[in-house]
């Protein structure tokens, strides 16, 4: 996940909104989101409580709406990870790198969202469906290309795509959870992704 910088240097705009989401990540990495309090938010925000109700009604919007940047921030990393010039196995090397990347440069987010988010009930189960759809549609978009069709891969059906991100989110998590480096199931992660996405019939290596 892409870190959210907030700073005061002169000339730099830097909405209310991305400061109270970079509170909210900030705080989430210090103490989780469970103990986080609309007060630590707006403390690393460097803000006010006035300004965080001008713009979210409750802690978990924020944490709504930090999820949703920070999806959009990873697919924009994957999607720019990928020479469409690359062989189909490079192209899905440098998406699943960029993943395990983004999710390693914020850790606690990472647990966060498979941990803590799932707790906030039905809105959190429909958001997490509509981040799955969306990760999903890019990968199906990513493996319809010109090489990839070259190289017989077929376009990720919806399903495949969901249980290359079901597993590959679950072994990060439980990677993190136990102080691990993230990178280091780089090439099992890799090693999946090109056998659930490669050419049918061919082994993928």
């Amino acid at each position: 996940m892409t870190k959210a910088v907030v700073t005061d240097q002169p000339g730099t705009a830097v909405s209310s909104r991305d400061r109270l989401l970079a509170g909210l990540a900030e705080s989430i990495k210090a103490r989780g989101y469970r103990d986080t309090k609309i007060a630590d938010i707006v403390a690393h925000a460097r803000t006010s409580r006035r300004t965080f109700y001008e713009v979210f009604q409750t802690k978990d919007d924020c944490f709504f709406a930090l999820l949703h940047e920070q999806n959009r921030q990873t697919m924009a990393s994957i999607a720019a990870a990928i020479s469409a010039a690359g062989t189909w196995d490079e192209q899905v090397r440098a998406g699943v790198t960029a993943w395990i990347d983004s999710i390693a440069a914020e850790p606690e987010l990472g647990i966060s969202w498979v941990r803590e988010f799932t707790s906030l009930g039905g809105r959190a189960a429909q958001a997490q469906r509509s981040s799955m759809r969306a990760f999903t549609s890019l990968i199906t978009t990513l493996t319809s290309t010109a090489e990839m069709r070259r190289a017989g891969v077929e376009p990720a059906s919806e399903a495949r795509a969901a249980i290359l991100l079901g597993g590959l989110r679950e072994l990060a998590v439980a990677v993190l959870e136990e102080g691990g480096d993230l990178h280091a199931i780089t090439e099992e992660a890799v090693g999946a992704a090109l056998a659930l996405l490669g050419p049918r019939g061919e082994s993928a290596g």
